[in-house]
């Protein structure tokens, strides 16, 4: 009889802190689209800032998503505080290198940067560099957020104290508080998916964090360490900490809670009737109730243009309506999750019927 060939499952480990939802709430409130958060509640967040630190910590947005494999180097007990001081304890201009250099990055790509702050200046040669870079990659960027990159870069110093400062102002006019509300859902997610990785093979415990992904990546690394996040939630972030290992952010905020602090309708459901009331994404999740398809596929059954189809598929990855599976090139296919659209509806009804008024 042969023996089983098939390559064994990564090893799983386990964080946790809040230090990563002080990184991530930043990305969200400056992207609010992309996680289904009302812009108008994420500008008010932003304007407690004053204009230098808002600015500041725009910037930042271009130079690194969360830093996770900075993050997942901080000492216990990982929060909002120890980040701070950890980043103080780096000198300025070595702030920016440790937060945005890690090892998703290609050599050309981290010596293009390191040669821009040994000269504190850069060229055009610099930006088309840098700009091709992205695009190897499969990433769009726009010209001024690579002008932004590189001026940054050419002062790193100047960026690693004033973004030191701005990120402790944010600290203090809005995450103290939102820290407290949030760390109570972070450890339940953490228990809860730590009893699942008994129950479930790796590929399922992924599909099952991560609301339908599927990323070939992570299942050929030697291991993965799993760490929950309130604010990225219904998206995930992965990075690489080293060549063998990954780190996932998986969302930790219940289907029957919201982002918005006091808001009373779920996000999670909120999300998902917002995608079925569309008639293009129910002509997209028709088809995909069929077989799984690759968004080149549903552009030519349905006449739409790519942009258009990957708007649509966004929004229904958003609502967690789409089984995502990402292979070692990045080609993306999508599947419906049937179980989803049962439980939209279930939580409608849930919503409707409580008698918990205020």
């Amino acid at each position: 009889m042969k023996g089983d060939l098939r390559a064994p499952s990564p090893k799983i480990s386990w964080d946790w802190g809040t230090a990563y939802d002080l990184f991530a709430s930043l990305h969200v409130l400056h992207h609010p689209d992309r996680f289904g958060l009302r812009g108008a509640w994420a500008a008010g967040v932003r304007s407690r800032l004053s204009s230098a630190h808002r600015s500041t910590l725009e910037d930042a947005q271009d130079l690194f998503f969360p830093p996770v494999a900075w993050l997942y180097t901080l000492p216990s007990p990982k929060d909002a505080a120890t980040a701070l001081w950890a980043l103080a304890q780096i000198p300025a201009a070595e702030r920016l290198p440790a937060l945005a250099l890690n090892a998703d990055n290609s050599p050309e790509y981290v010596n293009t940067l390191k040669d821009v702050a040994a000269h504190r200046s850069w060229n055009v040669l610099d930006m088309e560099r840098v700009r091709s870079i992205y695009q190897q990659r499969g990433r769009t960027v726009q010209p001024k957020a690579v002008v932004n990159i590189l001026d940054c870069w050419s002062h790193p110093d100047e960026f690693g104290e004033s973004f030191l400062e701005a990120l402790q102002a944010y600290q203090e006019v809005f995450f103290s508080e939102e820290e407290r509300r949030i760390r109570p859902f972070l450890q339940a997610a953490l228990t809860q998916a730590q009893e699942l990785a008994r129950d479930l093979s790796f590929a399922r415990l992924v599909e099952q964090l991560t609301q339908g992904l599927e990323i070939a990546e992570l299942a050929e690394s030697a291991e993965v360490v799993f760490a929950p996040s309130y604010w990225t939630t219904p998206l995930v972030v992965y990075a690489h900490l080293d060549a063998t290992r990954m780190l996932l952010l998986f969302g930790s905020r219940p289907a029957d809670a919201a982002l918005v602090p006091g808001e009373v309708v779920p996000d999670a459901m909120l999300r998902s009737l917002k995608a079925l009331s569309d008639p293009t994404r129910l002509r997209i999740l028709r088809y995909l109730a069929v077989e799984p398809l690759t968004p080149s596929q549903l552009s030519t059954r349905l006449r739409l243009r790519a942009p258009t189809m990957i708007h649509h598929l966004n929004n229904l990855r958003l609502a967690g309506l789409v089984h995502l599976s990402l292979d070692k090139q990045g080609e993306k296919r999508y599947a419906i999750r049937t179980e989803r659209v049962a439980e939209t509806f279930d939580a409608l009804k849930n919503f409707l019927i409580t008698e918990d008024l205020p």
